[in-house]
């Protein structure tokens, strides 16, 4: 009597996480043009590239002067590590930091305030930055209205953070956020990483900020 057991299916694939991580890395140097990026930011921008599966952003990536040596300080002196939404909260790799990084977007303060002032949660969670932003690390992956949200706080004279990674993602306001912060970093006296264009989002975000954290760990690819 024949068996109704099936067989799996015979696949063949890496399985060591190391390899992988090793064979990507190799890849994304064979796909993406890095030659405009010093040793630090080809960290940072191959990081990205993994976490979108998109070589061709590499084009689009913009490093203010200071941008990874300021972050990396930040990094290394346990500074605060602000995030717009909690998916970005939580890409932030744990066993590199020791300090939990923050996000207000949840709390009912926050909810409360962007209601009765006609906002999205993600710019009223910026109210509760305002304590906790001098030398912070910035990270922005969804909300454009957040980081519009801080440039014009920014601009009203709150403390600067140490470095704003702004890479919200979409259709509306996304470009537009990140043009505004490349094209006004100089002037509010701000390190920022940015990603031009639409692309975007919570994990290309969070990567970039543990590239930072890897770089000063000495994990280089």
């Amino acid at each position: 009597m024949a068996s109704d057991t099936k067989q799996p299916p015979n696949y063949y694939y890496e399985t060591d996480p190391l390899a992988i991580e090793k064979a990507s890395f190799e890849k994304i140097r064979e796909l993406s043009d890095l030659s405009a990026f010093d040793k630090r930011q080809q960290q940072v921008v191959m990081r990205m590239v993994h976490s979108l599966g998109m070589p061709h952003i590499a084009e689009q990536v913009r490093f203010s002067a200071d941008a990874c040596g300021a972050g990396m300080r930040a990094l290394a002196a346990n500074s605060n590590i602000l995030c717009d939404v909690e998916m970005v909260k939580q890409g932030i790799t744990k066993r590199m930091i020791n300090k939990a990084p923050l996000c207000f977007l949840n709390e009912a303060s926050t909810i409360h305030y962007a209601k009765t002032r006609g906002q999205t949660r993600s710019m009223a969670a910026l109210h509760r930055w305002r304590e906790h932003l001098a030398g912070a690390v910035v990270v922005i992956g969804n909300a454009p209205t957040a980081l519009f949200r801080l440039l014009e706080m920014l601009a009203q004279g709150v403390d600067k953070p140490a470095l704003i990674i702004g890479m919200p993602v979409g259709f509306v306001g996304a470009a537009e956020s990140k043009r505004a912060l490349w094209d006004n970093h100089q002037t509010l006296g701000v390190e920022c990483i940015t990603l031009l264009g639409r692309e975007g989002g919570s994990a290309v975000s969070c990567a970039s900020c543990n590239a930072l954290l890897r770089c000063n760990l000495g994990e280089y690819y």
